[in-house]
This record gives structure tokens, sequence and C-alpha cells, in this order.
């Protein structure tokens, strides 16, 4: 096991109708900017019960963040925050939302005229930079309600960047599974291939002697696999939204990594895909994490079959045989979710994606991804051919 340090001050409240505690937890003289995305809050009683849960607090608001939050978007938010002397933000949505809301905190403070280069360079936001903010998780998915990394993209350059740091940690966030009962089935299904993505990408490496992580990484993998069915039938099941929301913050909240060695390659190249195409993040590494496993099959085969073995239960075969079921396994649970892994299946202009991508890796001088950093943009290139 690697040297590792390990620090998460994140308060979680978890748990059905938990959202009064909002008062009891934002600073009294608190100065709050209430972000959130396209309204569904409306319609789903969230933005009623927050609303409540703050009566007595100095409010504005802010909605329309986007998925995938976009930095001009972000920029009209900041105005605000100056305009009104705003001192907190709460966060009211998904990974998005609090995605946007981490840049906002990172930049308020940040002295450089162009805030675009927090993420250009990046700029790492240190404990006590940043405005301090909390979440209401509204859409599981991404786990940044419980961790200090966010993407922000930029309409017109075809970037979609991140970066974080320790002073982007919420002070705490809310997760009540109840608001899984009005999400679409599509992006429940998207938040299970982005938590399970998550853990693949801190998993599929190679064969670690971090035995208890490996083992959490494992339990993560199977308890979605199993709930899948429960949260996308029509049927509402409060036990298994539970699990599936709580899966998805523990799949990236810095635990389950330490010690570990991770990749990230899937996500460097699936970003790329959102940002040039729109398509939804977690059908993105739908698309690539496949290809990227068969190209790099040498170097991931021993993972591969450990993950067909303890994830799969399949116990026959060569190394290489169990590794590839594997991969084939992985492919059947993304179309069991009604995602497909192909770049063709979501646009019919896909080709040419390869070359600007790898120019795109070139000229950022990305020239090492993946868990030994030894993957260059020519690899990425072949990687993304072969997810045509």
């Amino acid at each position: 096991m690697l040297n590792f340090e390990f620090k998460n001050p994140t308060k979680i409240i978890f748990g059905k109708g938990e959202i009064h505690k909002l008062s009891k937890e934002i600073p009294n003289d608190a100065k709050i900017l209430l972000l959130y995305g396209g309204g569904s809050i409306m319609k789903n009683g969230v933005y009623d019960q927050v609303k409540a849960a703050l009566q007595g607090f100095e409010v504005t608001e802010f909605g329309g963040i986007p998925a995938n939050p976009e930095y001009d978007v972000l920029m009209d938010a900041l105005k605000v925050i100056k305009d009104n002397n705003i001192n907190y933000l709460l966060a009211v949505g998904g990974g998005s939302v609090i995605d946007g809301t981490k840049f906002l905190s990172a930049a308020a403070n940040y002295s450089g005229e162009d805030k675009w280069e927090i993420l250009k360079k990046p700029v790492r936001t240190m404990e006590g930079e940043g405005i301090p903010f909390a979440t209401v998780l509204t859409l599981p998915a991404t786990g940044s309600e419980m961790n200090s990394g966010y993407v922000v993209s930029r309409r017109g350059t075809n970037e979609k960047l991140s970066t974080g740091g320790p002073g982007l940690f919420p002070q705490f966030s809310i997760l009540d599974p109840e608001v899984i009962r009005s999400i679409p089935k599509k992006q429940i299904a998207n938040g299970i291939a982005d938590a399970y993505s998550h853990v693949l990408e801190q998993y599929m490496t190679f064969p670690t002697s971090a035995t208890l992580q490996e083992r959490m990484m494992e339990s993560i993998l199977q308890t979605l696999q199993e709930v899948a069915p429960k949260v996308l039938a029509e049927e509402f099941d409060y036990d298994a939204a539970s699990n599936f929301m709580w899966c998805c913050t523990m799949a990236l909240n810095g635990l389950v990594s330490k010690g570990v060695l991770t990749d990230w390659a899937v996500h460097a190249i699936g970003h790329e895909l959102t940002a040039r195409f729109g398509i939804d993040h977690a059908r993105t590494l739908a698309v690539i994490a496949p290809s990227h496993y068969r190209y790099n099959f040498e170097t991931k085969k021993g993972k591969l079959a450990q993950y067909a073995e303890r994830v799969w239960n399949i116990t026959e075969g060569s190394v290489e045989e169990k590794a590839e079921k594997g991969i084939v396994k992985l492919e059947e649970f993304f179309h069991s979710l009604g995602i497909d892994t192909k770049l063709s299946q979501y646009t019919e202009d896909y080709r040419g994606t390869a070359e600007k991508i790898e120019e795109a890796f070139t000229e950022r001088k990305w020239l090492g991804l993946g868990e030994y950093k030894k993957l260059s943009p020519q690899d990425v290139y072949k990687i993304v051919e072969m997810s045509y």
C-alpha cells in the first residue's frame, strides 16, 4: 500500500426529510446565494423545503446553471456574488450545480482578472481561500457533494477542464433519497454509470496490496449492479434509492483511492466528447472505457481478471479469458442501463474526432495519462478510434 494522507471535512446529513436542518448548519449572519439548475427543484418540492428552511436568512437566487456548467453562465453568477456581497453559497442540485458552485467559491476571491486561468493553469484552491458553501443533493452521480474537485465547460472553445483543492470541500451536504422519486430514468441510468465509472478509474489498474480499498471498490460496484434494476423500476424503492445515493457519494469522496494508483484517462477523454458533441458525461465514459481497457489489455489484464472473478463471479478460464469476459460484462451492464457504448451511436459526425482529441492533448501537453503516466496523445488517438 502506498503512503497517503486523508482528510475529508464534509459533514453528511443523510435521510428522509432532513432539508429542514439547513437553518441549523448555516451561520446566522450568512448572505446566501442559492444556486440551482433548470428548475426541476420547483416541481419536486425541494425548492419549497429549502426556502422554508432558510426563513430569516438574507437569500439571493441564481438559477439556470446547465448540465456541464458553462463558464459564461457562472461569470453572470459571479457578478451577482460581487453585487450583493454574498458570503455563503448553497448549491441545490446535482453535480453540475455543485461543480459550478465550487468554481464560484474559488473565483470570488481569485486575484487574477481572467477567472478561466483557475482551470487553464490550473490553480488549486487551498483551505480558507474560497467562499464557504454547502449542498443539497438532488441528483446522485458525481460525488461532488463530498469531494473537492470540479469540472467546468467553456462554450466555443471545446474545453471541459477540471481542478479543485482542499479549500473546496462543501461544509456540509444534505442527502435525501426521496429526491430520486422525481428523477427521469435516463438521468438515474447516467448516475449509476457515472458512479460505476468513478470506481473503475480508481480500481482498474493492476492488483495491489491495498486489500481493504479493493474490497470496498468491489462492493460499491456490486451494490450498483444490484440496485440498478430497482431504482430504474417504475415503483419507487426507498432502500434501493438510499443505497444508490450513498454509492455515488462513496465512489468519489477520496476514501477508496487512498494507498493505490489511479487511472482517470477515461475521464480525460470522455470530457472531450462531451465538450465536442454535448453527449452526457456518463455516456462518454461508457463509450471510452471498454476500448481503453482493450487497448491497455496487457497492463490491465490482471485487474480485469480480478474484476471478472470478484464482481461477476467468473471463475473459469485463463487470466486473459477472464479479463476479456470482464470487459464484455462491463459492456453488458452499460447496455442493461440503456446506455450505448460506441461513439457512432451518438453522432454521425464522429469521423476525425480521434485526430482532434490527439491535437488538443498535445497542445495542452497532456503527454502521459493513466496510472503509469505513459499514455500519449497518439495512444489516445487509437483508443478513441477503437470507440467509433
